[in-house]
């Protein structure tokens, strides 16, 4: 089968990770007899310096004739450095959620056993944690009107608003998740302050009865926040608003013990988005020192959520696991003799394409299926 991929490296290290993504996509193309195109396009401080747009009408193009979305990073110290930047980086990120309509991001956070000594929590605490954070990702104060800052410099003002539509749409797939995994849903607000939580709790307890073979609870977000590090076991799907998503997800993505290891889907009304949770990491950039596996392990997302490929992406993790196994691993995750970031691509595309080396134990899969 032959598909088309839109490939944005984006900042920092955005090209050097999407770089060993792409071999390892090759290779399952060539175990499995698929064939891969992958067309580039500029997103970020990238896109800015050569278009003046974060997020240019060409890449918009490109995503939506594209069959899925492979993505880097987005960051750059230029701008981060400048309050007063009229046009920033991650203004492209926001407008490629929003013209893509990319309603739902899907993060699947899950430990490696080789790794439990890295999470900064008890290796009791986290052995066997599989759950899925769904973040609405196109409302609520990111992208609230009005917005601002007062003519005197000295006030400023973001809006949160949320539509009951909004909320039911992600809720439903919410829903759909927990029914394909271990029917239970945690549902994360803030109703006891905010009014837009107060429309999230209501809006999810009239659906209940609707989803009656699924187990709903309700948790306020400093109370979730909280239970991610002292009973991290206890969650399987939780779904919550934009910002809440952010923060949760990036909290809970620490329980591994890197960044690095995280991937995730934004998907949506039309192309979805394929990328590692960290960000562009300029501080590594260019030195060939960064974890791949977050972006490798979203490409394996890409196969199995947007092209129905589940073996294939099966294979990845498996041979993600392979590698540490073996012991390949960048500088964050091995201090000794570490490997670099294109070894660590290369020792998993040949153990994609060397098929004996993927008939691992079950019981060495790093997490399940992301939804089942």
């Amino acid at each position: 089968m032959n598909f088309k991929i839109a490939t944005l490296p984006g900042d920092g290290i955005g090209p050097e990770i999407v770089d060993q993504a792409i071999k390892v996509l090759n290779a399952i193309g060539q175990r499995c007899g698929h064939q891969f195109t992958f067309e580039f396009g500029l997103v970020g401080a990238a896109a800015i310096d050569a278009a003046g747009d974060p997020f240019p009408n060409e890449t918009l193009k490109l995503c939506m004739d594209s069959d899925a979305v492979l993505f880097g990073a987005i960051g750059d110290p230029k701008y981060d450095n400048d309050p007063k930047a009229k046009v920033r980086p991650e203004q492209g990120l926001l407008a490629m959620r929003k013209q893509l309509g990319l309603y739902a991001n899907i993060r699947p956070v899950s430990v490696f056993e080789a790794l439990l000594d890295k999470s900064p929590l008890k290796r009791e605490l986290i052995s066997g944690v599989d759950f899925v954070v769904v973040r609405e990702l196109t409302g609520g104060i990111y992208f609230g009107e009005p917005r601002g800052r007062s003519e005197d410099g000295e006030k400023a003002f973001d809006t949160c608003t949320y539509s009951k539509y909004e909320i039911k749409r992600i809720l439903e797939l919410a829903f759909d998740y927990a029914r394909k995994r271990n029917k239970k849903l945690t549902v994360v607000d803030k109703a006891n302050v905010l009014a837009t939580s107060r429309l999230w709790r209501e809006t999810a307890q009239e659906m209940e009865p609707n989803h009656s073979d699924i187990t709903v609870d309700y948790m306020f977000v400093d109370n979730a926040a909280m239970q991610l590090i002292q009973w991290p076991k206890k969650f399987d799907v939780m779904v919550t608003e934009n910002m809440f998503g952010d923060i949760l997800s990036d909290e809970a993505s620490v329980i591994a013990g890197s960044l690095g290891l995280m991937p995730s889907a934004s998907v949506g009304v039309h192309t979805s988005v394929y990328e590692p949770v960290h960000g562009s990491y300029p501080q590594a950039a260019g030195k060939n020192i960064a974890n791949p596996m977050a972006t490798i392990l979203s490409a394996a997302m890409l196969l199995e959520i947007s092209l129905d490929l589940t073996n294939e992406a099966e294979i990845i993790r498996r041979a993600v696991d392979y590698c540490f196994e073996k012991g390949v691993l960048t500088e964050e995750l091995k201090k000794e003799q570490p490997a670099s970031t294109s070894e660590v691509g290369d020792f998993i595309a040949d153990t994609i394409r060397e098929k004996k080396r993927t008939r691992l134990n079950e019981k060495s899969r790093p997490f399940k299926s992301w939804l089942s």
